[in-house]
């Protein structure tokens, strides 16, 4: 068992206080549940009806589910990534705790030109960089395709996309299709939903 000084005359274990890695990510799992997972009638962004919703803005506001999902998550991102990118505005808590977690510069997607016409890319993008696209819930993959592509369109090489949650609706299947690896945090049946 390792022990480690605290800096007092007894020594701890480190394990009791940390728990490993599993069981951290299994109980983020459960806080995201807790958090966002609602059952009902409802419509998604994609226009596909479900009885269950997963609420991103229940978890993302929270500082202490964001804090671990930018760590959990800075293990995934590629180690050759230069920026990372997402779209707005679900994805903009959790590209801003990550890149405050790896120290890497992000930009968001945005859905809409701004009345001047300009790019759809909010902050700095240039022609050549690796990025790693980071989303939050992914159902279908269309938000996810469509920030991929944007990125790519402007001579960025798309490294992969990266979700909190796969509903396993056929996202990651779709994705993997148009050519873009995708890995998630947590799946829907993983959670037990």
């Amino acid at each position: 068992m390792e022990k480690r000084y605290d800096g007092s005359f007894r020594m701890i274990d480190r394990w009791k206080i940390f728990p490993d890695r599993a069981e951290r990510l299994e109980e983020l799992g459960r806080d995201l549940v807790n958090a966002g997972y609602l059952r009902g009638d409802y419509l998604l962004s994609s226009g596909v009806a479900t009885s269950y919703y997963f609420d991103k803005y229940l978890f993302e506001t929270k500082p202490g589910i964001l804090r671990r999902l930018a760590t959990f998550l800075a293990e995934l991102v590629p180690a050759n990534t230069d920026r990372l990118a997402g779209p707005e505005l679900g994805a903009v808590p959790i590209l801003t705790a990550l890149a405050l977690e790896t120290g890497l510069p992000f930009v968001i997607v945005k859905k809409h030109r701004s009345g001047n016409g300009q790019t759809l890319v909010a902050g700095e993008l240039y022609h050549g960089e690796r990025v790693t696209v980071i989303e939050d819930v992914i159902s279908t993959g269309s938000e996810a395709l469509r920030t991929a592509r944007e990125v790519g369109d402007l001579g960025a090489l798309v490294l992969g996309i990266l979700a909190v949650l796969d509903r396993d609706e056929g996202a990651s299947e779709k994705l993997v299709a148009a050519g873009f690896h995708v890995s998630s945090l947590f799946r829907r049946v993983e959670l037990g939903l």
